[in-house]
C-alpha cells in the first residue's frame, strides 16, 4: 500500500519557523518531522510515499533532491582541473517518494483528490505531515482489510491541557483536578487507511476531507475507528515542537522504533 502524505498547510500556528519552512519540515532533533513519520511507516514495511505539497513546496523537493548532502558525510575536492565529489557512508532509505504541488490553497481534501492517478485503484494509506505516533500499522492495516469499509481513521484521546474546574450553583469550585484523556474523548488522529472508493466523495479544491467527505462516510456506516490508546502527538506549536524535542534527546521517544 502507498502511504499519501498531506504536506502542504500553511502551518501558521507555529509560524515562529513555518515562515521560512512548512510545517512538515521544521525539524525535530536533527531531522524534519516529516521524516521521522516516513520513517515510521517504512519500520513496518511500507517504503512507498507520495507527499501532498503547498506552501513552500520547493522546501521539501530540495530536501529529497539532496538527501545525500543531508544524510552522508561528503568530501568537495577541488585541487584538479575537476572538481570531485565523494559520498561516504552512502546510505539510501528504501523509498520511492512522489512529491506532487497540490495547490497553495487547496484544502485537504482537494490535495488528495489530486494524487489520484498516483495511488490508482487500490487501497492506501493517509496522515498528516505533523504528527508522529506509536499506532501498530501492520494492525491497523489488518483491522482495515478485515472490516471491508470504505475508511478507517485512527482515533485517539489526547491529554488535555486545562485542569477541570467542578463549580457547584454557587459558583463555588468544588474540586480542581488534571483533565483526564476521557474528558477528552476520541478525536481524528489521522494514520488512515482507505479504499478508492473514498475519491467519488472528493470534489475539488475546496473539498475539506474532514468535513462533508468523512461526515458522508460516516453516516453511511463505512467510516470505522482504529482506537488506539497509546502515544500520539501533533506539532501544532512551539510547545509541542520542544516536548518531541525533549522526548528524542532523553531516549524516550516512543515513536522512534528503527534503530
Amino acid at each position: 500500500m502507498k502511504v499519501v502524505i498531506l504536506a502542504g498547510g500553511y502551518g501558521t500556528r507555529i509560524s515562529e519557523e513555518s515562515h521560512l519552512k512548512p510545517k512538515p519540515m521544521i525539524e525535530i532533533g536533527d531531522k524534519p518531522i516529516l521524516w521521522h513519520i516516513m520513517k515510521y511507516y517504512s519500520h513496518f514495511g511500507y517504503n512507498e510515499f507520495i507527499i501532498c505539497l503547498g506552501y513552500k513546496a520547493y522546501v521539501v523537493k530540495e530536501f529529497f533532491a539532496d538527501y545525500y548532502l543531508h544524510m552522508s558525510d561528503i568530501t568537495f575536492d577541488f585541487s584538479g582541473e575537476k572538481q570531485k565529489v565523494t559520498i561516504h557512508d552512502n546510505f539510501a532509505e528504501p523509498w520511492c517518494v512522489t512529491l506532487v504541488d497540490t495547490g497553495l490553497n487547496t484544502m485537504t481534501g482537494g490535495r488528495i483528490k489530486r494524487v489520484k492517478d498516483y495511488i490508482g485503484n487500490e487501497d492506501f494509506m493517509l496522515t498528516y505531515g505533523d504528527g508522529v505516533s506509536n499506532v501498530d500499522i501492520n494492525d491497523l492495516v489488518r483491522f482495515h482489510k478485515e472490516h471491508g469499509k470504505i475508511a478507517t481513521m485512527t482515533a485517539i484521546q489526547p491529554k488535555g491541557r486545562f485542569g477541570i474546574l467542578d463549580i457547584n450553583s454557587e459558583n463555588c469550585i468544588e474540586s480542581f483536578r488534571e483533565k483526564q484523556r476521557q474528558d477528552v474523548g476520541w478525536v481524528n488522529g489521522g494514520f488512515m487507511a482507505l479504499k478508492p472508493e473514498i475519491f467519488d466523495y472528493l470534489e475539488g479544491d475546496e473539498t475539506v476531507f474532514e468535513r462533508e467527505p468523512l461526515e458522508r462516510v460516516a453516516s453511511e456506516g463505512n467510516l470505522m475507528a482504529y482506537c488506539h490508546d497509546g502515544f500520539w502527538q501533533c506539532m501544532d506549536t512551539m510547545r509541542d515542537k520542544m516536548a518531541l524535542e525533549e522526548m528524542l534527546n532523553v531516549g524516550q521517544a516512543p515513536w522512534k522504533v528503527w534503530d
